[in-house]
């Protein structure tokens, strides 16, 4: 098969819409179609007849990237299956203890919550190792059976294994997953996140076992559909692996379809040289806020409902406000607007299937954003009236007219985003102003300009097909591996020689799994880094590894005062190593924009504005086009509003760049 011959189609399956690029050569198409959460693959099999890709997949031309819910969901929702916890004698009840945080510190009458793990789920292994990983106390055969027969009884589906230290010693918990059935779904701590902090390693491991055999079951089903066609999936870091791993790996898919639009977002900064990135993602259920700069940056504290999770996974920060957020009057008589989602089925009011409940994006109908000769993801017709009928029913509570209610409701969705964007900005020390606002999500550009105004930003970027772009990104991201290990001693210059040889060692185990993709070893590259914090502190800062120690130490000291703005006198202590292994992406640059150039808009009234508004097709704009606000921007998967004071131009590779005129 040659390149020329191969179509790439990456998918993107959100709550409410699901989304598909597909590359091949110079050509690019993309769909958009409403989900259908109860099977996932329905709706992603349907895209690709839509697109008339059925004769790729069954010659096995047709090479599918993913970005998937499935995991998301199920641990949301608890749909995860029913697994046995191991633990070490004495520490079953590990998960249930926790941290001991309290939700609403104040209440002195909590809610119990329920257990992760109901206790007669929680079975005991009668062994030790040491805080250096010596054995104290070996699992005999006897034991081993035991334990294997108490698994059995507990008819489970799946299994998580988390002893103390197995992450300096994991036999003990090797032995047992050999020991149990084929048929049960085993998660060992040890590889799932072989780091320090037992709680943390747990929750990991057994939200892996919990909702693994779902995303599992998902993944060989959908691969059973593609036939011959390889699937690979993104992971929450923000690089690919291929459906096997990622059948095994659940706990790493948690933001798998979020992380598409960073990895979409960091090539088009290094593309554009413009490596300061503040990126808004807004879809139909929620929006996705992250600060790109030069890579994107990975956290290792992120969280799923109640749930923390340990592993790697893309920082970014998240809210229940979207196209779909329903608009309520609270007890008191407030407008609010989310978090919950009218979703895919039956969607806002203008969706036409059966809603009544008023939501953004039947606000932006209102206003005349989004016009009545739209169609909504690419094919949908809006029902302008039952928009209308929706929101009337709140301005009547209120004694308003329709238009300054959906102006109120647009105005506390964008508070809501404007919030969340100096989360993760200005509440960590960075200055809106730095940082090129990039927009992208099928609702996003109809905000972006009121964001930007409210940040002081400057600029803004919104990207050639960012309606679909998180599943642009899919086919944009590297195929990579996340390694990490514990190490947990000082940081002297004496430890150089064995960083060394951890790093050779994680480097090797990478390298093999990313070969068993069909990766060459001279396309891979690795990159070291060392969590490191002051001696006695809980919380690390990460930082690129050089072998120069004194440097690395000095350059702590320097990071540690800017992110917390003071140093102090105490010794530097290394505690994990992390390894991350890249390839170059399934797809590694898009086709360049050729528009045939601005044509004669079309004109709109909008609520606010007294003069009619013209509308373009973003399609037809070609590089060098440039208008002036106010202005619509339609394409078929996405819309843009140009507010008054901002001037677009549009580039060589078709992305729209957004100025103040004062600027």
């Amino acid at each position: 098969m040659t390149e020329a011959q191969a179509i790439y189609l990456g998918v993107d399956t959100g709550g409410t819409f699901t989304d598909f690029v597909a590359v091949s050569g110079d050509q690019v198409r993309i769909h958009k179609c409403l989900s259908t959460p109860d099977q996932p693959e329905r709706a992603i099999l349907d895209g690709i007849t839509a697109l008339g890709l059925q004769g790729a997949v069954d010659d096995g031309r047709l090479h599918v990237v993913h970005g998937t819910t499935v995991a998301t969901n199920a641990a949301l929702e608890g749909k995860g299956v029913r697994t046995v916890y191991i633990g070490n004698r004495g520490f079953t009840d590990l998960l249930s203890i926790g941290r001991q945080h309290r939700a609403e510190l104040y209440n002195l009458l909590p809610q119990p919550s329920t257990p992760p793990v109901p206790p007669e789920l929680c079975l005991a292994a009668d062994c030790r190792v040491d805080a250096q990983g010596h054995e104290l106390r070996a699992l005999d055969t006897v034991e081993l059976q035991a334990l294997v027969q108490q698994v059995k009884q507990c008819q489970a589906d799946a299994v998580a294994i988390n002893l103390l230290f197995s992450f300096l010693n994991p036999d003990a918990e090797i032995a047992i997953a050999e020991a149990l059935p084929d048929t049960l779904f085993v998660s060992r701590s040890s590889e799932v996140l072989p780091e320090y902090k037992e709680y943390e390693r747990g929750m990991a491991t057994w939200l892996n076992a919990w909702i693994g055999p779902r995303v599992q079951s998902y993944l060989n089903r959908l691969q059973k559909a593609l036939g011959d066609s390889p699937l690979s999936v993104m992971q929450s870091s923000g690089g690919t692996t291929d459906a096997a791993t990622a059948g095994r790996r659940a706990v790493n898919l948690l933001l798998s379809g979020p992380a598409g639009g960073l990895a979409a977002a960091r090539h088009l900064g290094q593309r554009l040289g413009q490596p300061k990135l503040m990126t808004f993602d807004m879809g139909g259920t929620s929006s996705d806020v992250a600060l790109i700069d030069g890579d994107i940056a990975l956290t290792t504290e992120g969280r799923i409902g109640p749930y923390p999770v340990a592993v790697p996974m893309v920082d970014m920060h998240t809210i229940g406000a979207g196209g779909g957020s329903i608009a309520y009057i609270d007890a008191g008589g407030l407008l609010r607007v989310g978090p919950e989602s009218a979703g895919a089925n039956p969607g806002p009011a203008c969706y036409g299937l059966g809603g009544t409940s008023a939501t953004v994006t039947d606000a932006n109908v209102v206003l005349g954003r989004l016009p009545a000769d739209t169609r909504l993801g690419g094919g949908m017709p809006i029902v302008a009236d039952a928009a209308r009928a929706a929101i009337a029913s709140l301005a009547n509570a209120m004694s308003l007219s329709i238009e300054d209610t959906a102006a109120g409701i647009i105005a506390i969705a964008n508070e809501h985003m404007v919030r969340a964007l100096r989360v993760i900005s200005v509440q960590r020390g960075f200055d809106p102003a730095e940082f090129a606002l990039c927009c992208f999500g099928g609702a996003g550009g109809l905000h972006v300009c009121d964001l930007a105004e409210a940040l002081g930003s400057r600029q803004i970027i919104l990207p050639r097909h960012g309606g679909v772009f998180s599943a642009l990104g899919m086919l944009l991201a590297p195929r990579e591996r996340q390694l990490s290990q514990t190490v947990n001693q000082p940081l002297t210059p004496a430890l150089a020689a064995t960083l060394r040889d951890f790093q050779a060692a994680m480097a090797t185990t990478g390298r093999e799994q990313l070969a068993a993709e069909g990766v060459h070893g001279d396309q891979i590259t690795a990159h070291t880094s060392l969590d490191l914090c002051y001696h006695g502190q809980s919380y690390t800062l990460n930082l690129p590894w050089q072998e120069d120690i004194p440097a690395l130490i000095s350059r702590f000291h320097a990071h540690h005062a800017e992110r917390y703005g003071h140093r102090l006198n105490l010794p530097v202590q290394l505690i994990n190593i992390r390894v991350a292994l890249r390839a170059p992406a399934t797809l590694t640059a898009m086709p360049d924009h050729r528009g045939p150039g601005k044509s004669e808009p079309n004109y709109y009234s909008l609520a606010g504005i007294d003069t009619p508004v013209p509308g373009f097709d973003r399609e037809t704009l070609a590089p060098g086009d440039s208008l002036t606000g106010p202005a619509l921007i339609r394409e078929p998967v996405a819309s843009c509003f140009v507010q008054t004071g901002w001037r677009a131009e549009v580039d060589t590779q078709g992305n729209l760049n957004l100025h103040r005129h004062r600027d």
